[in-house]
């Protein structure tokens, strides 16, 4: 009776690392801006699967560094800013990205500064 708790246990601590593994551990996150086509967010898992967003640059308001408190310290992180289609001044939502890698500031700091000129291009642009 006891190899067979043993075995039970053993075969759940594995079914409960494969789900880990394929939905939760992300391994890699990728941002590639498109400035006449839009951002596209990719998330590699640890099993090798891939999720990936597409957002539409004329959803795109801004993007920018956000902070927030969590457990006694300051994280920074990148956000995308979509704009609200009824009021072109506000925002309608607020994605986050990198929240699995969480990259130091400077990093934050080189990826706001690429996709700030490809914004800035296609704020320059003609239509």
């Amino acid at each position: 009776q006891n190899s067979m708790v043993l075995s039970a246990a053993i075969f759940i601590t594995l079914i409960g690392l494969i789900i880990y593994l394929h939905f939760v551990k992300i391994d890699q996150e990728s941002l590639l801006v498109i400035g006449s086509l839009g951002i596209q967010v990719t998330s590699s898992y640890a099993s090798g699967k891939e999720s990936t967003t597409f957002i539409e640059m004329g959803h795109v308001k801004d993007v920018v560094i956000n902070e927030a408190i969590h457990m006694q310290k300051v994280i920074y992180y990148l956000c995308i800013l979509l704009q609200d289609p009824e009021d072109p001044q506000g925002v309608s939502e607020v994605v986050p990205l990198f929240q699995s890698s969480k990259p130091r500031l400077d990093c934050l700091i080189e990826v706001y500064k690429s996709c700030q000129e490809i914004l800035e291009q296609r704020k320059t642009a003609p239509q």
